[in-house]
């Protein structure tokens, strides 16, 4: 990296997934001479979806330019998917970054702003066939790069995108330490982290739970695609 700060801007609004931002800040956070700024429309206290309060410490009009800009996912993307704030602030951005992330559902929100177009991208695994509306391939992979746009599965998946981003801007050696660092070895208990692992009940329940959400993402989804 050079002298010059590498400035990630992570994007945060109203009911995200925390972990779609908390991963990913804390492997490019530690980057050597990172600069990493959290944004959204005002630098009012932002609350995730299962109450965890995150402070933005810059606004959409005050971050100035990025050399990385990231959008989590979460049940809060459904009105970033029509939002033209929002969407205006990604193309801006987007046009001078080196890198343009999404993670989990945040992948959604990238396609909204016509910055998937012929693209390979994933998301997580409910929301993956939406990704065609935006002129993306979808692809059910845990990490996928085409270009400089990296995105990913859904939530856990985005340490993952994170340490790959981090290996682009630094190199591995330097991407290897920050995972033992953080001690990144995952082991877990149950084989239910992916749809075609899950026992068959676990997967139905969860897209019980989840289909009204689904029902509305999908509704925004085709307006947005079909204000592109």
């Amino acid at each position: 990296m050079s002298d010059k700060p590498f400035r990630s801007g992570m994007l945060v609004f109203p009911n995200l997934t925390q972990l779609d931002l908390t991963g990913p800040y804390e492997i490019l956070a530690r980057l050597p001479g990172s600069e990493t700024l959290l944004i959204w429309k005002t630098l009012d206290p932002v609350r995730s979806e299962h109450g965890l309060t995150i402070l933005p410490n810059a606004t959409l009009d005050s971050c100035g330019p990025l050399d990385l800009v990231l959008v989590p996912g979460g049940a809060g993307i459904n009105p970033l998917l029509e939002d033209r704030e929002i969407l205006a602030f990604l193309r801006r951005s987007a046009a001078s970054a080196r890198y343009v992330v999404g993670i989990c559902t945040g992948s959604l929100v990238l396609g909204a702003a016509g910055l998937l177009r012929g693209r390979r991208a994933g998301t997580h695994w409910m929301s993956r066939d939406l990704l065609a509306a935006f002129g993306a391939v979808p692809v059910a992979e845990r990490v996928v790069v085409d270009g400089n746009v990296f995105t990913g599965g859904g939530v856990t998946a985005g340490i993952d995108v994170a340490l790959r981003v981090a290996a682009e801007i630094a190199g591995q050696a330097a991407a290897e330490a920050i995972q033992l660092g953080v001690e990144y070895d995952p082991q877990p208990p149950f084989a239910a982290g992916s749809p075609e692992t899950a026992p068959q009940a676990v997967r139905d329940a969860v897209l019980a739970r989840a289909a009204p959400r689904q029902r509305d993402r999908a509704e925004r989804v085709a307006r947005a695609a079909a204000a592109l």
